[in-house]
């Protein structure tokens, strides 16, 4: 078991990785609440709901069984759970637990930092994704149909369990979104990790048991290192967002769901290796080792056929992280070399959203 601490002062807390790491979630977790809410979708309530619910058989625990996908990332699940813990008179000392993938675990976290302003709440993630990015670092919110992820709070969770066992029933597909995700954190600021990828990507996508703990462990010890220095994003911490502005506009224009996150913010990294060869900031070289990583994948480098330039760029206008007008735009100066930018050639960012350089790759 590989235990990392994210350091927040007070707000301090531990992710526990390894295979079988839920047959100790008592354990591992703490829990002191008398009142315990699990919040799951009905995919993953077949096969650990249970056992979570055993777990915590000494406590009051509550079950939400929400659908299963980014469209229902939404206010009026957030007013499902919100309505449940009223129903249930759940008080201020009461924790909620995060059984399942991003989507849960962003609805959970948005509906205990609401709460009676703030309750405790665990993450137990069970996809890939979620376990190497979204249920790390406190970040909480639903969607809007104008853009992703507008509607939220930091609120970090009191802890965090990420059971390695759990990724054994999903599809290649949730594998492929979740290396997306991996693959960023080599290229924001830990050049030795993306080349291991380089390597080891084939057994990783097969979950050779030693790379995925390694590729996770890696993975949150470089969110973690971003966040403890940032945890409000007023900084450093926007270097995670490597492919999101482009990635959030392309699942916003598509309609959520129609791709998986990962699936956007692999092709989002790609626009922004795109943009910055253009600008002369990534050598050739570069862009295409970051273009064959992906590719071997199995993830998309471009938006999908029919995609309106104009439309995306709307949305992308709409992104939390625009200032002043200009859409701030993680870019590379080489492989481990992330930097935040706004001052990059229209022209150029507008032939990366007609995909001008990208399409020669294909």
């Amino acid at each position: 078991m590989i235990k990392i601490e994210v350091d927040l002062g007070d707000r301090s807390y531990p992710i526990h990785i390894g295979s079988g790491a839920l047959a100790n979630i008592s354990t591992n977790t703490k829990v002191e609440s008398r009142q315990i809410m699990v919040v799951t979708n009905e995919t993953v309530a077949p096969i650990y709901l249970e056992r979570i619910t055993n777990a915590f058989a000494d406590r009051i625990v509550k079950t939400v069984i929400l659908p299963d996908g980014e469209e229902f990332k939404t206010l009026d699940n957030l007013n499902v759970i919100i309505s449940a813990l009223l129903e249930y008179e759940f008080d201020r000392s009461c924790t909620l637990i995060a059984l399942g993938g991003g989507v849960v675990g962003d609805l959970t976290g948005f509906s205990a930092a609401c709460y009676q302003r703030g309750v405790d709440y665990i993450q137990i993630p069970t996809t890939l994704l979620s376990q190497v990015d979204s249920s790390v670092g406190g970040k909480t919110a639903v969607n809007h149909r104008l853009g992703k992820n507008m509607i939220g709070a930091f609120h970090q969770p009191t802890c965090v369990v990420a059971d390695t066992a759990t990724l054994s029933t999903l599809d290649q597909r949730q594998i492929r979104a979740g290396v997306a995700e991996i693959i960023k954190y080599g290229l924001i600021s830990d050049p030795e990790f993306f080349e291991w990828l380089e390597t080891e990507l084939e057994n990783l996508l097969r979950l050779d048991a030693e790379c995925l703990a390694y590729a996770i462990r890696r993975s949150c010890e470089n969110k973690v290192a971003i966040v403890a220095r940032d945890e409000r994003e007023s900084g450093v911490r926007a270097l995670l967002n490597l492919g999101h502005t482009f990635g959030h506009g392309i699942e916003n224009v598509l309609g959520y769901g129609e791709w998986l996150h990962g699936e956007a913010i692999a092709c989002g990294i790609c626009m922004a290796a795109d943009l910055s060869v253009r600008m002369n900031l990534l050598s050739t070289a570069e862009y295409e080792r970051i273009l064959s990583l992906i590719s071997r994948a199995k993830l998309t480098l471009l938006p999908p056929v029919g995609l309106n330039p104009k439309e995306l760029a709307t949305a992308m206008y709409k992104d939390k992280k625009t200032r002043g007008g200009r859409i701030r735009l993680v870019l590379l100066r080489g492989i481990g070399d992330a930097f935040v930018c706004d001052d990059y050639p229209d022209s150029e960012f507008q032939a990366v959203l007609n995909c001008g350089r990208a399409s020669n790759q294909q």
